[in-house]
C-alpha cells in the first residue's frame, strides 16, 4: 500500500482541516436552512450537491495527474455508497422523528458501536484506559448536548439504522484504503460520483417526505445560491479530511476526537447566534475535552507498548537458541 506520509504536523493538519471545515459547514447550513435565514430545508438534496462538487474536484484532480485512479471493484463502491446514503437518510429521518435529545444520544452511541464493530470485524481490542476515556467523552458531550429525550418506535428504528450504517461506513473507509492500497482522496474520488448521482435522484423525494415541500417550488435567491456554493466548497474539505483522518487513525479515533467539533459548534453558537450556554454546558464541554486528551494519551501509550514488545522472533533471534540446543548433550549421552 502506498501509505500517505504520516507526521505530527500532517496529522494535526488533517484534524484541523476536518474541525474547521465541519464547523464551517454547520454554520453555513444553519444560515442556509433555518427559517430565519434562507429556509432551504432540503438537507438530503444538499448532500447530493456536496458530493457532486466533490466528485467534480476528484475528476479534475485525476485528469490533471495530481492523483492516480486505482481499480476498486464496482460492487464494493456501490455497496459502500448504499451504506453511506442509508447513513445520511437515517440521520435525517432520526432527527425528524425523534427529539433533539434522543438524536444527540444516538450520535453519542456511535462510539461504543464502532468499538464493538471493530472488535467483531477486525478482532481489535481496546485497553482499559481507552475504554475509560471513551466513557468520559460520551458522558461529557451528553451533559452539554442532551436535553429532552423523547422517542417513538419509528424514530428508534431509523436511529438504529443510522447508527449501524454510519459506524460501518466509517470502518469501511479505513478497510477499503488498506485492502486496495488507495489513498484517502483516491477512494473519495471513486465513491463520490455514485453517492452524488443516487442522492440527486432520491434526495428530492426523501426531502419531500421529511418536509412536505417540493424542491421545484423553492425560490432560489442570489444569497441562497451563494450559501449553497459555500456549503459545497466546505463539504469538499470536510469529505477529504474525513477520509484522511480515518485512513491515518481509526474510526474510533475519528468519532472520539471528532466531538471537538461539538464543543466548537456550541461555543460558536453562543458567540454568533446568542445560543444559551449555561454552567451544565460548560461542565460537559470541559469533561469532554479532558476525555479527548486522556484518549489521545491512551492511544499513544498503546502504540508505544506495541512497538516496545517484539511480536515474533526473527531468524537472528533464534540462531543462538539453535546453537545452544545443538551443543547440549541428550540425557544419558556421555560428554566427549
Amino acid at each position: 500500500m502506498e501509505k500517505e506520509k504520516k507526521s505530527p504536523v500532517s496529522d494535526v493538519g488533517a484534524w484541523g482541516m476536518n474541525i474547521v471545515s465541519s464547523v464551517g459547514i454547520i454554520m453555513a447550513n444553519k444560515q442556509l436552512m433555518s427559517p430565519a435565514g434562507f429556509a432551504f430545508g432540503f438537507a438530503t438534496t444538499l448532500t447530493g450537491f456536496h458530493f457532486s462538487v466533490t466528485a467534480l474536484v476528484g475528476f479534475i484532480s485525476n485528469a490533471s495527474g495530481y492523483s492516480a485512479s486505482k481499480h476498486i471493484p464496482l460492487w464494493e463502491l456501490i455497496w459502500f455508497s448504499l451504506v453511506a446514503n442509508a447513513s445520511i437518510t437515517g440521520m435525517n429521518l432520526s432527527l425528524m422523528l425523534n427529539s433533539v435529545g434522543f438524536y444527540q444520544i444516538s450520535k453519542l452511541s456511535m462510539i461504543p458501536v464502532v468499538c464493538v464493530m471493530e472488535w467483531i470485524i477486525h478482532g481489535k481490542n481496546f485497553s482499559r484506559e481507552v475504554k475509560i476515556a471513551v466513557a468520559v467523552v460520551v458522558i461529557g458531550v451528553g451533559i452539554c448536548t442532551v436535553t429532552d429525550v423523547k422517542v417513538n418506535a419509528k424514530g428508534f428504528l431509523c436511529a438504529c439504522v443510522a447508527i449501524l450504517c454510519t459506524s460501518l461506513q466509517q470502518i469501511s473507509i479505513g478497510s477499503l484504503q488498506k485492502k486496495y492500497s488507495v489513498g484517502s482522496f483516491e477512494l473519495l474520488s471513486k465513491t463520490a460520483p455514485i453517492q452524488a448521482i443516487s442522492l440527486i435522484i432520491l434526495g428530492p423525494f426523501v426531502d419531500y417526505f421529511l418536509t412536505g415541500k417540493l424542491l421545484t417550488e423553492y425560490k432560489l435567491t442570489s444569497g441562497a445560491f451563494a450559501f449553497i456554493l459555500l456549503s459545497c466548497s466546505l463539504a469538499v474539505f470536510c469529505n477529504i479530511s474525513q477520509y484522511l483522518c480515518i485512513g491515518r487513525f481509526s474510526a474510533v479515533s475519528f468519532q472520539v476526537l471528532g466531538h471537538m467539533k461539538t464543543v466548537c459548534v456550541l461555543t460558536l453558537g453562543w458567540l454568533l447566534f446568542d445560543s444559551a450556554l449555561g454552567f451544565k454546558n460548560l461542565m460537559g464541554m470541559a469533561l469532554a475535552v479532558v476525555g479527548m486528551i486522556v484518549y489521545s494519551w491512551a492511544v499513544e501509550a498503546e502504540k508505544l507498548t506495541k512497538t516496545s514488545l517484539p511480536t515474533s522472533l526473527t531468524e537472528e533471534d533464534l540462531k543462538p537458541l539453535k546453537e545452544g540446543i545443538a551443543e547440549t548433550p541428550l540425557n544419558g549421552e556421555a560428554k566427549v
